[in-house]
């Protein structure tokens, strides 16, 4: 019988840099049939994988160098999405206990309130700081195709959660 191991390598450093690259991708400035390309906040998926695939130290460490990298390219206020992404890591391993095992739908519940949370934590930080509101359509504009991202993390957590046959 074959041990897989799965280390930080696979299932936390390979998908930030493939979340760094997808997010320059997608923030070019590419116009099809007059729609530009959508700027989900990729990192949201790990936020939400990572503390139910396997808690570590790592991971927040991670995300937080996201999130500033997120604040530094969308010229963001510095430390938005680094604390958001935090959040959003400490209500799932928070409810790490409850959300294991459970079906898929009642995944995508927890994915769907916590990126919403996020987002609207998001849209406060920015409306106190820069004195008045967001546009609510470019915010709906990030909050779907984020949202569509959820196949992702449920990938993630399927592929990795019993990936490393020592912690069992």
């Amino acid at each position: 019988m074959a041990v897989r191991v799965v280390g930080p390598m696979q299932w936390i450093v390979y998908p930030a840099l493939l979340s760094i690259a997808a997010t320059v991708v997608l923030g070019t400035p590419v116009e099809l049939f007059g729609l530009n390309l959508p700027e989900p906040v990729l990192p949201v998926v790990l936020a939400f994988a990572w503390p139910l695939i396997r808690p570590s130290i790592m991971a927040p460490v991670i995300l937080m160098a996201l999130g500033l990298f997120l604040d530094v390219f969308w010229f963001g206020p510095l430390g938005l999405w680094a604390l958001v992404l935090s959040a959003i890591y400490g209500i799932v391993l928070l409810s790490r206990s409850f959300l294991l095992g459970q079906e898929t739908t009642v995944q995508f519940v927890w994915y769907a309130t916590c990126t919403v949370l996020a987002f609207v934590l998001a849209y406060v930080i920015v409306s106190l700081k820069a004195g008045n509101a967001p546009s609510i359509l470019a915010l709906l504009g990030q909050i779907i195709p984020t949202l569509l991202l959820f196949p992702a993390a449920h990938w993630m957590i399927e592929r990795f959660d019993d990936g490393d046959v020592r912690f069992r």
